[in-house]
């Protein structure tokens, strides 16, 4: 998916969850020196999401700049009822690797740590997640970064292909449109 350029982005509806802090010690001649490093996403809960990483001395000024970050990198993802994904994607980052399903109504965030948050912020309700290899929360979440920018809707579809919408969610259940419109009757 492409960047969200929109500079008149609103801030009041933004949701931004925390999904780790690490301590990061540096040693030098005098002796250590201590710093913080944050990892933030940043969504609207309604197909509008970001993550960022920061770091500084404090874990507060780490945490400010990693939400800067994510808001300046936030990316649309295409929802399907505006509470799951359109279709089933796979992707992998480092050494992680996920696989991401969407779910009928009810399943809630079947997903751990780093990307229940990131479903969260994005506003799905309804999603599996299955990740294998390495659970490291920053490579899991360009993982599921790189999934999301492999998401289409049925219109960015439909208009690639110059058909019409109808005839792309018709080919989805594996009929044709032939086979839906001709009915055989029983002698």
């Amino acid at each position: 998916m492409a960047r969200f350029d929109d500079k008149k982005l609103q801030t009041d509806n933004l949701v931004d969850k925390l999904v780790s802090i690490n301590r990061v010690s540096k040693t030098v001649k005098g002796g250590r020196n201590m710093s913080f490093s944050a990892l933030v996403v940043v969504g609207d809960k309604a197909g509008l999401v970001g993550f960022g990483k920061g770091k500084a001395l404090e874990v507060q000024a780490a945490v400010q700049k990693a939400t800067k970050a994510a808001k300046a990198k936030m990316i649309r993802v295409p929802l399907k009822e505006g509470r799951t994904l359109h279709h089933d994607s796979a992707a992998k980052y480092g050494a992680s690797k996920l696989v991401v399903r969407s779910a009928v109504p009810g399943t809630g965030i079947i997903a751990g740590g780093a990307l229940r948050a990131v479903f969260e912020c994005l506003g799905v309700q309804d999603v599996v997640v299955k990740s294998q290899g390495s659970n490291n929360p920053n490579n899991m979440i360009r993982a599921a970064f790189l999934a999301f920018e492999k998401m289409n809707s049925p219109k960015t579809v439909a208009a690639r292909r110059g058909k019409t919408v109808a005839e792309i969610i018709a080919g989805r259940d594996g009929k044709k449109l032939s086979e839906e419109n001709n009915v055989t009757e029983d002698k």
